[in-house]
């Protein structure tokens, strides 16, 4: 009776951050906007693309910093200043609407509270399962924020076209302000000394033990792991932030809302699946199978002229992009545990804010100089190969006896 209590609780703290994550996820629809801010306010297409690359700066760093604040007093506290964070950076966006004022409203404010209500939701949700199920708790946990488009995405093109972009900046905040902050204080620790009864170790399995972070950067494999997410990161964000532009200028297709939600499906898939997946094949497996297929649709994309081929890159393209926020999490939590997983994957995911400067810039530039996206997709190309020779350097598997 007491086991079914603890896995009931450990559910209750998995579905809110999911949630949380959901109401988060609202920069999957930074194309729609952006392209609003170009088209019907006069911006450039680097000063739309510039709040989107320092969010994803301020996001990893706010998991940098608040990470330590997260392990020792918890995940509550640091959920709802992350909620304040960016439900207030959105709400000043829509009122300032203005090119230097949305980096620090929407690039610093809600990068930082996303970062922050990120590393506030997966470790309390692994704490509360067995170690052989991090990538599948993790996947869902995640999931939530690949689901978003699909509320963000006609969201954010219905209210832009009717109420324009200040409106629709300023509902989303107060709309993820409210939501987020009564589903963070759902989020909490198991107690101490709390065990996995209820679950079964897979045959094999060893458990890592809690490493914190100066022993953590004298290992290799961390290094391995930032530059892999870095590089590899790079090409699924820029797809996603310029998906609408890619879509108009390739295949004529002007709705690129759609491709926004489809991206979305794959992403929510790829992160349970592959989540799932990793905990079966192994983190390093797993991570060579979605280097080399992102890389193979990167060359897809380049040649993506028809309207069906364009669905199948966008396809693919959400489902690599979504696996890694499953995988590298999970894969850190067996290499150095889940003590100390807070700040330890804040440092790691500071690879995804260099990801964040290489894909969206490196799009936005190498369209505004040639008008087209297809050198971009050779660099992600490029980067994505590279991601693949670094997973043959790694050791063996650390889940495997």
């Amino acid at each position: 009776m007491e086991g079914t209590k603890k896995i009931n609780k450990g559910k209750q703290v998995v579905i809110a951050a999911a949630l949380i994550n959901f109401m988060t996820g609202m920069m999957y629809a930074w194309s729609i906007i952006s392209k609003a801010l170009v088209e019907n306010h006069g911006w450039s297409s680097k000063e739309a693309s510039l709040p989107y690359t320092v969010f994803t700066i301020a996001f990893p760093l706010a998991m940098i910093l608040f990470g330590k604040f997260q392990d020792t007093r918890g995940p509550r506290i640091s959920g709802l200043l992350g909620s304040v964070l960016v439900g207030s950076g959105f709400i000043l966006a829509g009122i300032l609407l203005d090119p230097i004022m949305m980096l620090l409203t929407i690039g610093v404010m809600a990068g930082a509270g996303v970062g922050i209500i990120t590393i506030s939701t997966a470790p309390p949700a692994m704490k509360w399962f067995h170690p052989s199920m991090k990538g599948k708790i993790t996947g869902i946990v995640v999931a939530g924020v690949g689901m978003s488009a699909l509320l963000y995405s006609p969201l954010g093109t219905f209210l832009v076209g009717s109420v324009g972009v200040a409106r629709t900046l300023l509902y989303i905040g107060v709309m993820v302000l409210s939501t987020t902050l009564f589903l963070s204080l759902r989020l909490e620790n198991p107690p101490e000394g709390y065990d996995f009864d209820g679950y079964k170790a897979k045959i094999g399995y060893v458990f890592s033990r809690d490493i914190q972070w100066r022993e953590m950067l004298r290992t290799s494999e961390f290094y391995k792991l930032w530059i892999m997410l870095g590089l590899s990161s790079s090409a699924g964000l820029m797809v996603v932030s310029h998906i609408s532009s890619i879509s108009s200028i390739q295949s004529g297709w002007q709705a690129g809302f759609v491709l926004v939600m489809i991206i979305s499906v794959f992403n929510t898939a790829g992160r349970i699946i592959g989540g799932i997946i990793s905990d079966r094949i192994g983190r390093i497996n797993t991570m060579r199978i979605l280097f080399s297929l992102q890389a193979a649709n990167m060359i897809l994309f380049r040649n993506a002229n028809a309207i069906p081929v364009m669905i199948v890159a966008a396809a693919i393209a959400g489902l690599c992009y979504g696996a890694g926020f499953s995988v590298f999490p999970a894969t850190m939590g067996d290499y150095y545990g889940t003590k100390y997983f807070g700040f330890n994957y804040g440092l790691l995911f500071s690879g995804w804010g260099l990801g964040g400067i290489i894909g969206p810039m490196t799009g936005a530039a190498i369209y505004d100089a040639t008008g087209s996206y297809g050198p971009a997709f050779l660099v992600s190309f490029a980067l994505l190969v590279i991601s693949f020779l670094i997973t043959l350097t790694i050791r063996k598997e650390l889940t495997k006896e």
